[in-house]
């Protein structure tokens, strides 16, 4: 049986950080499930370091959310992938993200998070007091704020638990995702 992937998205998800994990589960044969708010096109963005002090954003590519938060039953899954952009500012509004999280938190399954990931594991302060995580460094004061040590490192593995700095620092979250999820062992 195929492992299952769920991964958490919206309108102004970063478009790197949501097509490399997709594609990429794909490739290692996981079902791969993309969830929003409604099952829709979604916008994606692009986003780019080129010497400003933040990042600059550009329309990018549209992709497909199958289903919704709503009709998400997190114990089907065997992983959990929150890409960044601007959509996660958004998708932790959702009543049914909170749940969806805290499930894969609950059963030690692996959660990949980068960038402004961190803002949807606001939403679940029970599980984060005392973690270590690194994120997009604009997110620093939401993950100190969650009572989780900021890493500046492009990326971290704190049990299941594997953040990613920003899109260019995907290669490293997801190969250690793709070991998590296939049950190789969970790095300390």
């Amino acid at each position: 049986m195929s492992k299952k992937v769920l991964i958490l998205a919206g309108d102004a998800v970063e478009a790197l950080e949501i097509y490399y994990p997709y594609f990429r589960c794909l490739e290692e044969g996981f079902e791969t499930t993309i969830a929003a708010s409604s099952p829709k096109k979604l916008h994606t963005v692009v986003h780019d370091f080129i010497g400003w002090e933040t990042y600059t954003e550009k329309e990018g590519y549209l992709i497909e959310a199958t289903a919704s938060f709503e009709a998400i039953n997190p114990e089907e899954y065997d992983g959990l992938i929150i890409p960044g952009g601007r959509a996660p500012e958004f998708m932790r509004l959702n009543e049914h993200v909170p749940a969806i999280v805290s499930h894969f938190f609950e059963a030690d399954k692996p959660i990949a998070a980068v960038c402004h990931a961190a803002q949807v594991l606001t939403t679940v302060r029970e599980h984060m007091k005392g973690r270590e995580l690194t994120a997009y460094i604009a997110c620093k004061p939401e993950v100190e704020a969650l009572g989780s040590t900021y890493v500046s490192e492009p990326n971290h593995v704190d049990g299941n638990l594997i953040s990613g700095h920003a899109w260019p620092d995907l290669p490293g979250l997801m190969k250690e995702f793709v070991k998590q999820v296939n049950g190789v062992g969970v790095e300390a």
